[in-house]
Parts: C-alpha cells; sequence; structure tokens
C-alpha cells in the first residue's frame, strides 16, 4: 500500500522545526506534523505569510501547538537568532526538516555574500543545523531531513575556488549545484552521526514536481525566463499538489521503518507515492562531501562536527 499522512505515527510530545513553514511543501509538512499532534517550530521570513499560515492550519487543526520564529536563512545573524529562540524554549528538537528554498533566481547576493541559491538553499540550512545539534543529539532519536530535488542530477560538486560561480552563473546550474549540496549534506551528516555513534539520522527527501508558490516566485523573480515559465506551466498542469508532494520528506521524518542515509522521492521520479530511492553518482561523492563541508565551514565560519556520544551526552558546563 501507498504512503501518506495517514501513516505519520503519534508525535505527541515531540518538537519539529521545519524551514519555509509559511507555504508550500513547508506550511503542509507543518500541517501534517500539527495533526499528528507534534508540537511544530514554523521558521520562516515573511512574517504575515506565516501568521496567515498559522490560521490556515488551525482552521484545519484547531488544537495545533504552532510556534513561530523569523527566519532569514540568507543572513547567518538570522539563522544565529533564530537557533537561539529555539534553543532557550526545547531542551530538545525531535524532527527538523530543512525546507526552504529558492529556485532559478537571477544572480544576486546574500546579506554574508554567498551567492544566493547556495547561501539559502544550502549554507544558511548547514549554520542552522550546526547551532541546533545540541538539541537534536539531547533527543531520544532525532531525524534531520534535507529537501533536495530531481535537479540534483543536473548539479555539479561545489568549486572550492569558486563556490558562489562568480562570472559563470547561470540560474539552473546554480540551483543544481544547491541541491547537489543538499543531497551531500544529508549524507555526510549521517556519516558524521555514525562516527559519532549517535542516535539522530539524517535522511534526504525530493518532492517531485509539485504545483508550489515556489514556481509562481521563480517566475516573478526571473522576469518570466522561458524556462522558469516552462516549468511553472508544467506543475500546473501535471504537478502533484503541495500535500502530495510533501509526502516524501514527511516519510523521511516520521516513518519508524525509515534509515539514516537514504533517499525519499515519489515513485515515478517526479510524481507518485513516497519511496526510498536508490543513492546515485556515488563515484566521487566522498570527495564532494569532504569539499562540501570544507567550503561551508569556510564559507559560515561555523563548525558542523558529531562529538562523540559519550561527550554529547554529558551536556553543556554545569548541567545535570
Amino acid at each position: 500500500m501507498s504512503w501518506t499522512a495517514k501513516d505519520i505515527p503519534d508525535l505527541e510530545g515531540k518538537v519539529a522545526v521545519v524551514t519555509g513553514a509559511n507555504g508550500g511543501l513547508g506550511l503542509e509538512t507543518a500541517r501534517a506534523l500539527a495533526r499528528a499532534r507534534a508540537h511544530v517550530v514554523m521558521a520562516a521570513r515573511n512574517r504575515d505569510k506565516a501568521r496567515a499560515a498559522i490560521e490556515s492550519i488551525r482552521a484545519d487543526c484547531p488544537d495545533a501547538r504552532l510556534e513561530l520564529v523569523p527566519l532569514d536563512l540568507g543572513s547567518l545573524d538570522s539563522v544565529r537568532r533564530a537557533a537561539d529562540q529555539i534553543l532557550a524554549a526545547h531542551e530538545t528538537i525531535d524532527i527538523l526538516v530543512n525546507n526552504a528554498g529558492v529556485m532559478a533566481v537571477p544572480e544576486r547576493r546574500t546579506t554574508d555574500g554567498f551567492e544566493m541559491q547556495l547561501g539559502v538553499n544550502h549554507l544558511g540550512h548547514f549554520a542552522l543545523t550546526a547551532h541546533l545539534l545540541p538539541a537534536l543529539l539531547r533527543a531520544p532519536a532525532a531525524r534531520v531531513v534535507s529537501v533536495s530535488s530531481t535537479a540534483h542530477h543536473m548539479g555539479r560538486p561545489i568549486d572550492p575556488n569558486n563556490p558562489n560561480l562568480e562570472g559563470k552563473y547561470e540560474a539552473w546550474t546554480a540551483y543544481g549545484q544547491s541541491k547537489l549540496a543538499n543531497f551531500h549534506f544529508a549524507i555526510g551528516l549521517q556519516q558524521r552521526f555514525e562516527a559519532a555513534g549517535a542516535k539522530a539520522q539524517s535522511l534526504v527527501a525530493h518532492p517531485g514536481l509539485t504545483d508550489s508558490d515556489l514556481q509562481e516566485t521563480s517566475v516573478q523573480e526571473s522576469d518570466g525566463a522561458v524556462l522558469q515559465k516552462f516549468f511553472h506551466w508544467l506543475a500546473g498542469t501535471t504537478g502533484m499538489t503541495t500535500e502530495r508532494g510533501a509526502l516524501s520528506q514527511l516519510r523521511a521524518a516520521t516513518d519508524p521503518d525509515a534509515k539514516g542515509g537514504e533517499f525519499y522521492g515519489p515513485l515515478f521520479v517526479n510524481n507518485g507515492p513516497p519511496v526510498r530511492k536508490p543513492i546515485l553518482r556515488v563515484f566521487g561523492m566522498q570527495k564532494a562531501i569532504d569539499t562540501l563541508w570544507e567550503v561551508s565551514s569556510r564559507l559560515t565560519g561555523v563548525a558542523l562536527e558529531v562529538p562523540e556520544r559519550r561527550a554529547a551526552a554529558a551536556g553543556p558546563a554545569g548541567a545535570p
């Protein structure tokens, strides 16, 4: 039988953080987790849109436990503030869905000077995950889900000498690079969890072709570029709803049978129920992961290394 949101187990007492939870796949992910009785931290940049999202969820699930945290993944200061706010309120985090992203936008820079798609889709999430790591490791069996795309197949590993594609920018090339970075980040994080003996797990998912606001935003920000308009039309005519598109990341985040290092996506490449997918392009992957970690740490100034389990269990100085 096909896996659906009805297969999500009871999440009473669990804390879930979802980035980009104010619309599209993030909103449907937050909605499904709230229905399953998780306390959902909705981390989003647009506060007005986020408040509307909260009203939408509560109209469907009046008892939903929701929390709004401002987060701009294009600003490392904002990422740090969001993480500090979440950590101040929650000792443990059980689920982190790194969902937010931008797609095929014209060349521009984040607050910190990074190429926008790399900065928002990967580097912001890299830093956020690193900041939230103590709470993830304190949870009994946390899951970190990175949301990639079929576009990762057209992406190239990051060039450590030109991660921002200066002089070589093309919107879809940059998008593919960022989505491959999401993929490699998920696999690399799982490697570090395993090496440290941590109970936390890292998985990767892609939604397939989904008729979400990401498509509309891509068209608007690219001034109606032909390829962006084509994919917007294709998503509107043949794509899945956001409710169906969110199922792959929801399965990765909640299915008791899912395991760290696994990849979930639609059965028929870009459409269909969520299933486990094979990990392809393994040749050269380890080098790409190691380079990604070095570049990400250097650019963000944030180290993401998982301490050995005994050290993590001891907690901060003075903790019981």
